[in-house]
C-alpha cells in the first residue's frame, strides 16, 4: 500500500470522524439557536476562509464562474443553504434522539447518490443496489421507531423530522455529484464559489423569514452561548473535513471513500452514549442492519467492476 493511498485514507477518516461529532456537539446548541440563523454564522464564516484561501492559491481571476454561475448557486444553495437547514430542523424537531436519526440517515447518502445518478446522469441502479436501499430503510425504520411504530403515527414531529433530515442529505449528495460536472476546477474554487452563492441563499431566506416575523436575529447571548458549538463546526466539520474528503476521495477514489460514510453514525452513537443518551436494542439493529445494507451494496458493486475489468483485458 502506497504512502499516498495511506494519505487518503487518513483524509477520508478524518472528514467522517469530524461529521460523526457534530450531530451531538449541536445537540445543545440547537436548544439555545435556531438552525437558520447558526447557518448563517457557520457557513457565512466558511465561505469567508475559503475566500482568503482560494485568492491567495489561484489569484482573483479563480472568483470567475465562467458562465456556470447558476449552477454553482443550484449546487451551493443545495449544500449550503437546504442541508444545514434541513438536517438541523430535523434534529432540532426529534429531540433528544435527532443527533442518532440524523446520523444514520447520513449513512444512507450512498444509496441516495444512486438516485441522483439515475435522475441526473441517467445511471440506472442495478437490482442490488434497489435491494439494498430497501434493506436501508428498513434499518431507518427502527433507530426512528424503536420498535414502536406509533411514534409515526402519534409522534408528528418525528416523522416531520425525518422527511426534512431525508431531503437536507438529498442536498448534500446533489452538491457532491455537482463537483463532477467541473472536472477542470480544483476542489478549492468548486467549494469556495458553492459556499459564497450558497451563504446569499442563506442571506436571502433570512432577511425574508425575519421580516416576516418567522425568525428572529439572534442576541449576543445566544452567539456566545453556541461559540463552541461554532468553532466545531467551522473548522473541523466545515473547512477541514470538506477539504479532506474531497482530496481523499480523489486519492482512493469513491467506491472506497464512500465506506467511511459508515463511520458516521458509529461515531455520534458512541459520543451520544458518552453524553448520557441510553440507546434501545432497535436502535442498535438498525444501525447495524442499515450499514450492512451499504456495504454489501459497495462489495457488489466492486465485483462487478473487477469482472468488467477482466472481460475487457480478456
Amino acid at each position: 500500500m502506497s504512502k499516498k493511498y495511506v494519505y487518503g485514507l487518513i483524509l477520508c477518516l478524518i472528514a467522517v470522524l469530524s461529521w460523526g461529532g457534530m450531530f451531538p456537539v449541536m445537540a445543545p446548541a440547537l436548544k439555545i439557536m435556531d438552525p437558520f440563523y447558526f447557518t448563517l454564522l457557520r457557513y457565512g464564516s466558511v465561505a469567508f476562509i475559503f475566500a482568503i484561501i482560494l485568492v491567495i492559491v489561484e489569484g482573483p481571476k479563480a472568483f470567475k464562474t465562467e458562465g456556470y454561475a447558476i449552477k454553482l448557486w443550484v449546487f451551493g444553495t443545495a449544500a449550503f443553504a437546504g442541508f444545514s437547514f434541513l438536517v438541523f430542523l430535523g434534529q432540532q424537531l426529534a429531540g433528544q434522539s435527532g443527533s442518532i436519526i440524523a446520523s444514520v440517515m447520513m449513512a444512507i447518502q450512498p444509496l441516495l447518490g444512486v438516485l441522483v445518478g439515475w435522475v441526473y446522469r441517467g445511471a440506472k441502479p442495478t437490482v442490488a443496489s434497489l435491494i439494498s436501499m430497501v434493506i436501508a430503510a428498513i434499518g431507518v425504520f427502527m433507530v426512528v421507531t424503536k420498535g414502536h411504530i406509533s411514534v409515526l403515527i402519534s409522534g408528528h414531529n418525528t416523522l416531520l423530522a425525518v422527511v426534512f433530515i431525508l431531503l437536507g442529505a438529498l442536498c448534500w449528495v446533489i452538491y457532491t455529484a455537482g463537483g463532477a460536472d467541473f472536472p477542470e476546477w480544483s476542489i478549492l474554487r468548486y467549494s469556495t464559489l458553492t459556499a459564497i452563492l450558497g451563504v446569499c441563499s442563506v442571506i436571502v431566506v433570512l432577511v425574508v423569514a425575519t421580516a416576516a416575523g418567522w425568525l428572529k436575529v439572534p442576541t449576543m447571548t445566544q452567539v456566545s452561548g453556541v461559540k463552541n458549538a461554532l468553532v466545531y463546526m467551522i473548522t473541523l466539520a466545515g473547512v477541514i473535513a470538506v477539504f479532506a474528503w474531497n482530496m481523499g476521495n480523489r486519492v482512493i477514489g469513491p467506491i472506497n471513500g464512500i465506506l467511511f460514510m459508515n463511520l458516521v453514525p458509529i461515531v455520534a452513537f458512541v459520543i451520544t452514549i458518552i453524553n448520557g443518551y441510553k440507546v434501545s436494542a432497535f436502535e442498535i439493529v438498525g444501525c447495524v442492519i442499515t450499514i450492512s445494507a451499504l456495504v454489501g451494496n459497495n462489495i457488489y458493486n466492486r465485483y462487478v467492476a473487477h469482472k468488467k475489468l477482466n472481460i475487457v483485458k480478456n
